[in-house]
């Protein structure tokens, strides 16, 4: 069983090691393309939110105040 476990813990590790020194994506990706990915994506959802919000005709119903009225208390029968 130690052998197992040894040979597992060594193939996580090299499969950690490949991972970090052999990507084949460039490091200044994020550098290069995240502004543009990151105000595409808001855009994208702001615009997404703003359909939903004025065109489906949704009923939000937020508050419930004044809306939903208890129903009267009745006496316990005896």
């Amino acid at each position: 069983m130690y052998r197992f476990a040894k040979a597992a813990a060594n193939l996580g590790g090299q499969a950690v090691r490949q991972v970090r020194h052999g990507s084949t994506a460039s490091q200044n990706f994020h550098s290069k393309y995240g502004t543009g990915v990151m105000v595409s994506g808001t855009v994208f959802c702001s615009v997404v939110w703003g359909y939903v919000l004025t065109q489906t005709g949704i009923v939000w119903n937020l508050s419930p105040v004044n809306k939903v009225m208890p129903k009267p208390w009745r006496e316990a029968e005896e």
